[in-house]
């Protein structure tokens, strides 16, 4: 039954397609073999009749003619198995005719039938040699007798006819021959398909395990990247890219050093631990796009299949935030002492105080003192009510009140504070707020009037000079303030927590601090203070956020802190910007009441 083009088109795989061509092949280079024999035979004056001369050409010729016909039907073949056994039954025919001409027994086309069988095998499944072995045999036996009897025109000039019994033995010889060729040849055809199968299951094998080996390069949430022995990148993930911010075409062929610097002095330091294994380090790192970054990294030698060195294994993480995770929690667990301390302090200086100043007062009221005394008592009396509002604000800032929330008009809000800033404002600092109509929080009123007012007291401090003073809010996306600004996280990270990897290289230069809260991801409102002052240092902004520090005199260094407390409180986060020479600007997002865009 003739197969549909459909099945025609998916019985044609390449591997059987491939076949053919070597069939097409094999029947050209018979032709040629037989007509450089005919002309052989021609040249060294081999005794034959001009009926047998013609008749080899005349076989040569269809020969070719049959090859080309073949090659030019290959694109519409229907059944290849047929195909090939009718173009294997043509060569037999072909060889056939041409020991028929050429004498029979004493033919030299003879040894081409094994060339037929071969590629018959070869090519083919082996009842393909089977059968063409046993058409080869019947063939050669029936051109041994026509050419005895002298059936046809292939007897040579000189050839005589033999006795039955001997033709048969020389048929039984070279056909036993014709079959030892066949039988090894359909082994041999059985075993390369084995073999052909083998290797092609273990090609499959390997592109499963390098497409598993790239997969699971590319999607393991960790950068990675390995080395030559030069210290030369050899390869690099996509989450190395993220990273660093290198295309892999950039870093392939770059000195670690130069892609991630400091790397290798870090395991150089580590090597002498173990000739294995470098341990894992933190290293402050800056990538291509200016994001300030903390890296976990880990190196281990890459082995060849010697076992040899061929290089390091370089696994990093950006672990940013859990440093700063670490230095909250570090930053917590030492306000939770210092306010287990607060009731002890409040009662053992609180009350010695409120008895000095009450001794004071009733001294002053019962006997008229004046001059050198009074000035005395006023001066005990002042620091007196000094040293209790400085208890006052550090149990405030160590044991604050509970959280109170309610739904607060952000633009009343402002306007409270402008109402009390105002007045306290020198001449030479302008004054502007603006704020986006009818944005709320769920917040704690007087907490976030508290951060405002000490957000603006620092920013009137710091223009001794005149200057600006700004206050904006708006709604935001959560994250909308760091894809614009490039800010980087956590860079108040202190020394301590990575000290081994506090080199020139690698120390912060930018004053940018971002502090990350939870809550939810949209609804979000962001509040600006900005002045136009002196700015802020880059070591000053590493300790901006620590309780008592302060670089003001007779400061308490409570302010910023109780700010950072309130904002970490309301589930928010606190960024903050500052230029030398050019102001400064804190920016806190916190979470907005639901329906607020």
């Amino acid at each position: 039954m003739t197969k549909s083009p459909q099945r025609r088109s998916s019985a044609l795989d390449e591997e059987t397609e491939r076949r053919l061509v070597w069939l097409m092949g094999g029947r050209l280079f018979l032709a040629l073999s037989s007509l450089v024999i005919a002309a052989g035979l021609d040249g060294i004056g081999r005794d034959l009749s001009d009926e047998a001369r013609n008749g080899i050409y005349w076989t040569v010729t269809f020969a070719f003619f049959a090859a080309v016909i073949s090659g030019t039907s290959f694109g519409r073949i229907r059944n290849p198995d047929r195909f090939a056994s009718l173009q294997i039954a043509m060569d037999v025919a072909i060889v056939t005719s041409l020991v028929h001409f050429s004498g029979g027994r004493e033919s030299v086309f003879t040894f081409l039938y094994v060339l037929v069988i071969l590629y018959g095998a070869l090519l083919f499944q082996s009842r393909v040699a089977i059968g063409a072995t046993g058409l080869s045999v019947l063939a050669y036996g029936m051109a041994l007798l026509t050419a005895n009897e002298g059936w046809g025109l292939g007897q040579f000039a000189a050839s005589g006819r033999i006795e039955f019994t001997r033709l048969v033995v020389v048929w039984m010889v070279q056909g036993g021959a014709l079959f030892a060729v066949g039988t090894l040849a359909s082994l041999l055809s059985r075993e390369l398909q084995r073999t052909g199968a083998a290797l092609d299951q273990s090609t499959i094998d390997l592109r499963i395990l390098q497409d598993l080996h790239r997969c699971t390069v590319e999607s393991i949430m960790s950068g990675l990247l390995t080395t030559d022995s030069d210290s030369r990148v050899t390869s690099f993930n996509p989450e190395a890219e993220q990273i660093t911010g290198l295309e892999t075409a950039r870093a392939i062929g770059r000195d670690l050093e130069d892609v991630i610097p400091g790397a290798k002095a870090m395991f150089a330091s580590f090597g002498a631990q173990s000739a294995e294994k470098s341990g894992r380090a933190r290293l402050r790192y800056t990538n291509s796009r200016g994001d300030k970054l903390y890296l976990g990294l880990a190196d281990s030698v890459l082995r060849g299949e010697d076992g040899g060195d061929q290089g390091r294994v370089v696994i990093f993480q950006d672990v940013t935030d859990v440093v700063a995770m670490e230095i909250d929690l570090t930053r917590s667990e030492r306000l939770a002492a210092v306010g287990e301390l607060s009731a002890k302090i409040a009662h053992e200086i609180r009350n010695p105080l409120a008895s000095i100043s009450g001794s004071i007062q009733i001294l002053a009221s019962e006997r008229d003192v004046d001059g050198e005394s009074a000035r005395l008592m006023g001066i005990v009396e002042r620091e007196t009510d000094r040293l209790n509002h400085l208890i006052t604000d550090f149990l405030r800032y160590a044991r604050p009140a509970p959280t109170v929330t309610a739904h607060v008009d952000l633009d009343r809000l402002f306007g409270d504070l402008t109402n009390m800033i105002a007045p306290t404002l020198p001449q030479e600092i302008k004054l502007r707020a603006n704020v986006e109509p009818g944005l709320q929080i769920q917040s704690d009123a007087g907490q976030i009037r508290q951060m405002l007012w000490n957000l603006c007291l620092n920013a009137i401090q710091s223009m001794p000079k005149g200057g600006e003073l700004r206050l904006v809010a708006r709604s935001c996306k959560r994250n909308s303030t760091q894809e614009q600004t490039g800010f980087v996280r956590n860079a108040m990270i202190r020394d301590s927590v990575t000290k081994s990897a506090d080199t020139p290289a690698n120390r912060e230069s930018d004053s940018v601090i971002e502090i990350k809260g939870g809550g939810p991801s949209t609804g979000w409102l962001e509040i600006e203070v900005t002045d136009t002052g002196c700015g802020i240092s880059d070591e000053v902004v590493r300790n901006i956020f620590e309780p008592f520090f302060t670089t003001k005199q007779g400061g308490t260094g409570l302010g910023l802190p109780t700010v950072h407390r309130i904002v970490e409180n309301h589930g928010g986060e606190l960024k903050l910007e500052s230029h030398l020479g050019q102001g400064t600007t804190f920016r806190i997002r916190l979470p907005g009441v639901e329906g607020t865009q």
